[in-house]
């Protein structure tokens, strides 16, 4: 059964945007519009991204809706900068990104991108470009190795990944969950699946998710204005690493400058400040909300200190 789309932790995104009448905002994982139309409501303008068709042909009603206060935008949110200065907006009050595979995604078995329904092996954002089936038959096993243990953290990526060669082609998911289940030795009382590391590594190397992600965040960088508020939600910790160590870097903690060393330069001015600490959902969030569970929310202010060259 599909599950209702529930933002996760926006009350704790609104509270740290803060959004008003006047204010532009970027909602850079548009989704099926949660974080959006709370924004829109405070009467915000918003600018929404999304990758996948389906979204961004599912939101024209709030298009309607909202009369003129929201666009809606099929582009990868690294190339946000990009598509805003196209048409015009330099810059842009805040910026709010839920990194991830959405609920919607993961409800249509036809999308492939879960092991709850079995569907054809696809796990693609855009619906276009390489498949997780494309990857899978065609990739060597060392490769395959290595995306199981780089973006599933999986121990045992090369027995895995031997099993997915030796049982090619795989077409569906229900096929691949098998493989890797008997590879690994599953039992039926198991309380995590053992596919399930499997499934979000092949994911994120479809979707390049880190590097995008990577890339988002220095193009937020570069779009907001000073005092503008950029929020991230991430959901396991491979995510949350890259935001904790861009708000890290961005806002200069943890450089080493002593007192002690005359002649020492400082290092560069902070381009974030005020870097939140990780926010997560309360247990009656959880409770409304199972998918809820992981996830992490960081946010932090901008300064107006110029966007780092990467970020420019």
């Amino acid at each position: 059964m599909t599950q209702p789309h529930i933002p996760v932790l926006l009350d704790e995104v609104i509270a740290a945007i803060k959004p008003r009448k006047g204010m532009d905002i970027v909602d850079a994982t548009f989704g099926a519009g949660g974080y959006t139309r709370a924004l829109l409501d405070a009467g915000a303008r918003v600018y929404a991204f999304d990758r996948d068709p389906n979204a961004i042909r599912e939101g024209q009603a709030m298009v309607s809706e909202y009369e003129g206060r929201l666009s809606l935008h099929q582009e990868r949110f690294a190339s946000m900068r990009e598509e805003l200065l196209r048409i015009g907006v330099p810059q842009v009050d805040a910026v709010v990104m839920d990194i991830g595979v959405s609920s919607m995604q993961l409800d249509q078995s036809e999308r492939g991108f879960a092991f709850s329904a079995d569907g054809p092996l696809d796990m693609r954002m855009s619906q276009s470009g390489e498949s997780a089936a494309d990857f899978l038959n065609t990739a060597d096993e060392a490769a395959i190795a290595d995306v199981l243990y780089q973006y599933g953290e999986e121990r045992q990526s090369r027995r895995v990944a031997r099993a997915i060669v030796n049982a090619r082609p795989l077409e569906t998911t229900g096929e691949l969950a098998r493989v890797v289940r008997k590879a690994l030795g599953h039992k039926p009382h198991d309380k995590k699946d053992p596919a399930t590391r499997t499934f979000q590594a092949v994911r994120i190397h479809v979707n390049d998710e880190l590097g995008e992600l990577k890339a988002g965040l220095n193009a937020a960088e570069a779009l907001l204005k000073e005092g503008g508020v950029l929020a991230v939600v991430s959901f396991h910790s491979l995510e949350d690493r890259i935001v904790k160590r861009f708000f890290k870097e961005a806002s200069g903690a943890g450089r080493a400058v002593s007192r002690h060393l005359p002649g020492e330069v400082p290092g560069p001015e902070p381009v974030f400040t005020k870097v939140s600490k990780a926010i997560r959902p309360s247990e009656a969030e959880i409770a409304r909300n199972p998918r809820a569970r992981s996830s992490t929310l960081r946010h932090a202010i901008r300064t107006a200190v110029p966007a780092r060259e990467q970020a420019a």
